[in-house]
């Protein structure tokens, strides 16, 4: 295993350790754990929000992924979403990092134990973003995520629009 300082910089790949000795994870390997965090910290928020694949951005040892919450979040009930990510992020033995408590652009930025940083942020209009940050592993090539949207999938779409999905719930001008 590769040990980073944090002055110097990663340099190479990190392994993880697998069954039978040391497993070497690439960059697709990454970017399905990221798919399979963005899976899990979506199905926890019920009533379920519509999203979409936001761009999938590498490095030279890390992968990105992000999704966009295409629902409107209102003011009212941005704190209950953030809220039921963090419990959920919480229960799941993330490290919460930060938490930014701006009405305007609220934040909640974690690590998981496998050293992957996951975020969620409140932008304009009440948009959320999720975003998975993958540690530094083998370069490969990354494929696009396999996992559908559960609304339109805005394929070519740049910029995306700003969320246009009402939810009796999420929407709601009163908590």
């Amino acid at each position: 295993m590769m040990l980073c300082l944090v002055l110097a910089g990663c340099v190479g790949e990190i392994s993880s350790p697998g069954p039978g000795g040391q497993e070497k994870m690439n960059m697709q390997d990454a970017a399905n754990r990221a798919d399979q965090l963005l899976d899990a910290v979506l199905g926890e928020i019920k009533p379920e929000v519509q999203w979409t694949h936001g761009p999938t951005s590498t490095g030279s040892c890390d992968v990105s992924r992000m999704r966009v919450v295409m629902t409107v979040v209102s003011e009212a009930r941005r704190g209950s979403f953030l809220g039921v990510v963090d419990r959920f992020w919480r229960r799941s033995g993330y490290r919460i990092k930060a938490v930014n408590k701006n009405v305007d652009v609220p934040a909640i930025y974690a690590q998981t134990k496998d050293g992957y940083g996951v975020s969620l942020s409140i932008g304009g209009e009440g948009q959320a973003f999720f975003e998975v940050d993958s540690r530094c592993v083998q370069e490969s090539e990354v494929a696009e995520s396999t996992t559908p949207p559960n609304g339109p999938g805005y394929e070519g779409v740049y910029p995306l629009p700003r969320p246009d999905v009402h939810s009796d719930f999420w929407s709601a001008a009163a908590p």
